[in-house]
């Protein structure tokens, strides 16, 4: 498969894509799209059988995320509606046509859903995680569709291609289009990809269930009503409910800061890996154990620089504004007293909360695990949900749980990109936000990132 020639560093900074006139992507740049974002990139063969790794981290390496295409007639696939299969990079047909017109009218004339030649949906399947996680399944929708999203934005960036996440549609209507069973699949996010300028028309077709035969995911399912509910108190009813929760701009900004702050030492370009995008994905996967070994704190720096540029998202408006904060312990970083940090993004400082060793609290807070304590540092994603769902409602949920899955991703390949180890974590909720209060007070843990140098690069 040909490579971008685009470094990791560059592209996963990079904020949007503005064409200059019509960007039509081809099989071979889907192709791309979708092998670095969801494909299979590594297989292991274990005494109990061949286990197959994808290209973007997923909790516990399950997969429940599946990945749906709907084109008009692009210059080698003919319009339709499509299913990605990982496993071979194929494209499945399910419906024939032009179907883009039904996207227009869920999302409410979203104009990037309106201009662009093919959309990507994604949706959560309940049963794949829900076996082993119950009903916190939910949340892992939004993690794990954001850290497919973290490497997509990448690859599209790297392609110049315009791209833009979008979270507010007609929930019923796409899982329609999709002939979804809503009892265990649902529509979560989708992304425009390109630019054309002709509107689409209206489909030739009425969109008649598909009777496709599936196979079961196991002999038999638990359900767990939570997951559904949840779903369906944050699902879009109309086009009115979609614009008016479109139209709900959140600028939450963090108190300027009261502690000791340290400016961030962002590497210089000539200082940055040039390591192209594609090798950085390839090389990607979850630190099992780290070595409890300093990084520097320009590797730190340049991390949470890249990483929070900003997403081009229909509910982050404007471009820049972001509903979860970075909240870090330092445990082991080179010219950074070891404590606990506030994440000032806009400033470019991190704020000292209080200094100490806090390796047995990271340890307790990643759910007693040792990996947030054998790193050289834990990020932790928290959001003051309160405000959120009075800004957005209850879809407020999904965005956030995804800005945290998109930032997650992000952070693994501006990680992996400096020979650094990455993985993502659950923690205690509460407590969480007990550590870093008060200046966390009244905000909800959402997300756990720890980075570090890896005991296997240490062994090499």
């Amino acid at each position: 498969m040909p490579q971008t020639g685009k470094a990791a560093l560059s592209v996963i900074s990079q904020a949007t894509v503005f064409p200059e006139g019509e960007v039509v992507p081809n099989l071979q740049s889907l192709a791309q799209i979708l092998y670095f974002s969801a494909g299979v990139t590594k297989r292991k063969t274990y005494p109990g059988g061949e286990l197959s790794f994808r290209a973007a981290s997923c909790t516990g390496a399950l997969y429940e995320i599946e990945l749906y295409l709907v084109c008009g007639d692009l210059p080698d696939l003919e319009a339709g509606v499509y299913h990605f299969g990982p496993a071979d990079l194929g494209l499945r047909k399910l419906r024939a046509g032009d179907y883009r017109r039904v996207l227009v009218r869920a999302t409410g004339g979203e104009p990037a859903i309106s201009h662009a030649p093919v959309t990507i949906i994604f949706t959560g399947t309940y049963w794949r995680n829900a076996w082993k996680y119950q009903a916190r399944t939910y949340r892992h929708f939004g993690w794990d569709n954001g850290t497919i999203l973290a490497n997509l934005l990448a690859m599209c960036a790297a392609l110049g291609l315009p791209a833009r996440v979008v979270c507010s549609f007609v929930d019923s209507e796409v899982n329609r289009l999709l002939n979804l069973d809503t009892e265990r699949e649902v529509a979560f996010s989708m992304v425009p990809l390109g630019y054309i300028s002709r509107l689409p028309a209206e489909p030739a077709k009425e969109m008649a269930p598909l009777a496709l035969e599936t196979f079961p995911l196991s002999k038999t399912e638990v359900g767990y009503p939570a997951m559904r509910e949840m779903h369906e108190a944050s699902s879009l009813l109309s086009e009115e409910e979609v614009a008016a929760w479109r139209a709900q701009t959140l600028v939450a900004e963090l108190p300027a800061p009261t502690g000791h702050t340290v400016p961030l030492e962002v590497l210089s370009e000539e200082e940055m890996s040039r390591d192209l995008i594609e090798r950085v994905i390839f090389r990607r996967g979850s630190t099992r154990k780290f070595a409890q070994e300093a990084i520097t704190f320009a590797q730190l720096s340049t991390m949470l620089d890249r990483s929070s540029r900003g997403i081009p998202a229909d509910f982050l408006d404007p471009y820049g504004a972001q509903l979860n904060d970075m909240y870090v312990i330092v445990h082991a970083v080179e010219g950074l007293t070891s404590g606990a940090y506030v994440f000032h993004r806009r400033r470019g400082v991190l704020e000292c909360l209080k200094e100490g060793n806090f390796r047995s609290e990271a340890y307790h807070l990643g759910l007693e695990q040792e990996l947030p304590a054998e790193a050289s540092l834990a990020v932790f994603f928290l959001a003051d949900l309160r405000l959120i769902l009075e800004h957005f409602g209850n879809r407020g949920y999904r965005a956030v749980q995804l800005e945290a899955g998109i930032l997650g991703g992000k952070l693994y390949l501006a990680a992996c990109a400096q020979r650094l180890g990455a993985t993502g974590l659950t923690f205690f909720d509460d407590d969480v936000t007990t550590f870093f209060s008060p200046h966390a007070e009244g905000k909800c843990a959402i997300f756990l990132m720890a980075l570090g140098r890896s005991a296997r690069q240490r062994q090499r």
